[in-house]
């Protein structure tokens, strides 16, 4: 599979500008995948021969934010993109994803919607993520 990476609700001409231009060098196919192409399983959308197309169109909601995914990149790959992106200043992306085999299927909302989760779940305050404080235990001197 050639290197792909999709790209969901990047409208901003500017930072599509920068995006492009970062990239460019690293000659990596992007594809600006449009609302009505929502539907499909983003492996057909990277060009998977095993993964069939869906057959209707996407009629609901642009997606929240933009999203990026990966196809076909390495990981030393992957770092060379992100590190480029970051040298481009073309904003974050905080919803990005690697095509794996699970989520070959899934559609651009519901892998928008699983990153969204897992992102919430990283953020969120929890007893294991919340700081410690040590001194409740030190002796007094």
């Amino acid at each position: 599979m050639k290197e792909t990476i999709l790209l969901f609700n990047l409208t901003d001409k500017q930072t599509r500008r920068k995006v492009e231009l970062a990239l460019f060098p690293l000659k990596l196919r992007l594809r600006y995948i449009p609302k009505d192409q929502y539907s499909q399983p983003l492996g057909a959308l990277a060009g998977l021969g095993d993964v069939p197309p869906c057959e209707t169109c996407y009629e609901g909601e642009e997606l929240p934010d933009t999203m990026l995914v990966f196809a076909g990149l390495s990981d030393a790959r992957l770092n060379q993109v992100l590190s480029a992106l970051r040298r481009s200043k073309s904003g974050t992306f905080p919803y990005k994803a690697i095509l794996t085999p699970t989520n070959q299927f899934w559609t651009a909302p519901e892998c928008f919607a699983e990153i969204a989760r897992e992102h919430e779940l990283m953020h969120t305050e929890t007893p294991m993520n919340q700081p410690t404080d040590l001194s409740v235990n030190l002796p007094k001197n």
